[in-house]
């Protein structure tokens, strides 16, 4: 029975289970996404999230705290002068799991794990959904497929004629 177990060991000791996370956290912020098991991903997120919560107000206190737990300055420099400005104005929720299929040599479940406000496709692609216009179910003559093509044609050929009888004029004035 899983009565009161509030997390998820990962199969390892309690030392073991915080230099791996610690690891892992290090390499999400100075990277922006890394791949791993979806437990672990979990496990990270519980871990990471209230790290970038406490960045967003750069005391002195706060950055110890964080250094305590990540035990690398590059990174709490990183943390505190680059993503802060990202993140400062989530309310939460920095990170995002992407679930990748499973692991050919066991079958675990692979995801990538990564900072909401570091990935430039789902920006751009969010930005785009925004600013796409809504079509109408309705057809209306000069938006159907074959009124398009033909307008097209028509532009096309009197562009042609258009140069047909500019080439002749130009001809006889070289001419002249």
């Amino acid at each position: 029975m899983r009565h009161r177990k509030s997390f998820n060991h990962l199969g390892r000791t309690s030392s073991h289970r915080h230099a791996m996370l610690a690891n892992m956290a290090n390499s999400l912020i100075l990277h922006k996404r890394i791949s791993t098991t979806v437990a672990k991903a979990k496990a990270l997120r519980v871990y990471v999230e209230p790290l970038l919560t406490r960045a967003k107000s750069d005391t002195t206190h706060n950055r110890r705290e964080v250094f305590s737990l990540l035990q690398s300055k590059t990174v709490v420099t990183e943390l505190f002068r680059d993503i802060v400005l990202k993140i400062g104005d989530r309310p939460g929720g920095y990170t995002r799991i992407l679930k990748t299929g499973n692991r050919l040599g066991d079958n675990a479940e692979m995801c990538i794990i990564e900072l909401v406000d570091y990935n430039e496709n789902m920006l751009s692609s969010s930005k785009k959904e925004v600013s796409k216009k809504r079509r109408s179910r309705k057809k209306s003559d000069s938006s159907t497929p074959e009124n398009v093509k033909k307008e097209t044609v028509v532009s096309k050929a009197e562009n042609t004629v258009a140069e047909a009888s500019d080439t002749p004029s130009t001809t006889e004035e070289n001419a002249e």
